[in-house]
């Protein structure tokens, strides 16, 4: 679980941002909050952050997605770092990126700060019930170990070939030093990010028949009016799968024994799940069935499904990976309102927090602009963020339980749409939508 997370002088954000998943002191919805015994401390399931265009809501879950990428794959020998610092205030600073998260019921506070060119700071630190550890602190190329790593000879050697370009725990991990692994494993494998055009993420095989939740895929696809019946797959060899030789080489590079990828392929919009069995990958074109009134079935390519539909294809997935009872999952959605009807979303939300307890370790963090959401008997107050960027170009970060006149039951949507609360477009008074070239010659 992230137990929070923080960024500085990244893209819109200039100053510190950070988003605390720790409840607040309200009781609202409180069966359904996270409870970490021994340390005395309750995390949120969920939260939503809103905004106007162009706010930092999707800069924000791109800081996500660089900082697991920079953890997992790390970067070339000679290559920069992709960095998108803020970029209106001409200064030339570090970008810093912090987190503290729940893993196998410890909590780790991991932290980085660099430049395109190198880490100058990197930091792990365990924190216990009563005091916090230091595994190692990283300074200007230089390690400072904590006890009990100091005399380990094997982490020192792998500190000394790590590259200025590169995070120690990428390179630890790389060099099978298993200390810091569950760190690593938690970017890799915990954290879910599905961005709105995602053509290339990790999912279970939800798409595959024999998949314990295969019908359960079904079933939800029936339930929310999209008209399919039921998903199925056609086998194609994967010399046929209509990509370019540079992607194929990638997906034989990076698709290991037993995984399984989603490939959404444009501009055919085909879908395809690619796995990898005794060595050899195996592809399945994903299709749709719809029943005729006559009881038959009528085969149709996805392409041909709305977009809707395919949005939940695409989304469903999380939600039912997430409605596992001991799923350790944390899902960030960004725009997750993207050609979905309110109502369809809601029900999805509705579904998962259902299936959340004082004892269930599952996160979901979305991007929205649906007001729908923005209800006290669905979200609590602390669950409710806006982005908000400034007349200088820079965004903040705020929780709706930051304002203390915002009662458990007021109404937040009339309060957020009427500015009140921040995170809302501002729209220029004056102008009209013309056409500058069109005269009232042509007109006539």
């Amino acid at each position: 679980m992230i137990i929070s997370f923080s960024v500085k002088n990244w893209r819109s954000f200039r100053d510190q941002a950070s988003l605390s998943m720790i409840a607040s002191r309200e009781r609202q919805h409180g069966k359904r909050v996270s409870k970490l015994g021994k340390y005395q401390t309750r995390v949120l399931p969920v939260a939503a952050i809103y905004g106007g265009n162009a706010s930092g809501k999707t800069n924000f879950f791109e800081a996500l997605h660089f900082a697991k990428t920079l953890v997992v794959k790390g970067t070339g020998i000679d290559s920069l770092i992709p960095l998108e610092p803020f970029r209106l205030d001409g200064t030339n600073r570090p970008s810093r990126f912090a987190f503290e998260l729940l893993i196998d019921e410890t909590i780790y506070d991991f932290s980085f700060a660099v430049t395109r060119k190198a880490v100058l700071e990197e930091r792990l630190v365990v924190i216990t019930s009563t005091s916090e550890k230091v595994l190692y602190d990283r300074l200007n190329g230089k390690p400072n170990f904590g006890a009990s790593l100091a005399k380990d000879k094997f982490v020192q050697f792998a500190f000394e070939g790590t590259r200025d370009n590169q995070l120690f725990l990428t390179n630890s991990v790389s060099q099978k030093v298993d200390n810091f692994r569950p760190i690593y494993d938690w970017f890799r494998n915990t954290l879910v990010l599905v961005a709105p055009d995602s053509r290339f993420e990790p999912f279970e095989q939800f798409f595959d028949e024999g998949h314990l939740l295969y019908a359960a895929m079904n079933e939800m696809l029936q339930r929310l009016d999209t008209g399919i019946s039921h998903l199925g797959s056609e086998e194609i060899p994967f010399e046929n799968i209509p990509l370019p030789d540079s992607l194929k080489t990638m997906l034989q590079e990076e698709i290991e024994e037993g995984m399984t990828v989603r490939l959404r392929e444009e501009p055919i919009n085909a879908l395809f799940v690619i796995t990898r069995k005794d060595g050899e990958l195996v592809v399945k074109k994903v299709i749709s069935f719809h029943s005729k009134s006559d009881g038959t079935e009528i085969k149709f390519e996805i392409h041909q499904e709305s977009d809707g539909s395919q949005r939940v294809i695409d989304l469903l997935p999380a939600f039912l990976d997430l409605s596992a009872q001991t799923s350790p999952k944390v899902y960030a959605i960004d725009e997750i309102d993207r050609s979905l009807h309110p109502l369809l979303i809601r029900q999805l939300l509705e579904a998962y927090l259902a299936n959340c307890s004082t004892k269930t370790r599952k996160q979901l963090l979305l991007t929205t602009h649906n007001v729908m959401l923005m209800d006290q008997q669905l979200l609590r107050r602390d669950e409710m963020w806006v982005a908000e960027r400034d007349k200088s170009g820079a965004s903040s970060l705020f929780s709706f339980s930051e304002y203390k006149d915002v009662r458990y039951d007021k109404d937040l949507r009339k309060s957020y749409l009427q500015g009140r609360l921040g995170g809302i477009p501002r729209i220029l008074p004056g102008g009209t939508l013309t056409n500058p070239h069109l005269t009232e010659e042509s007109e006539e």
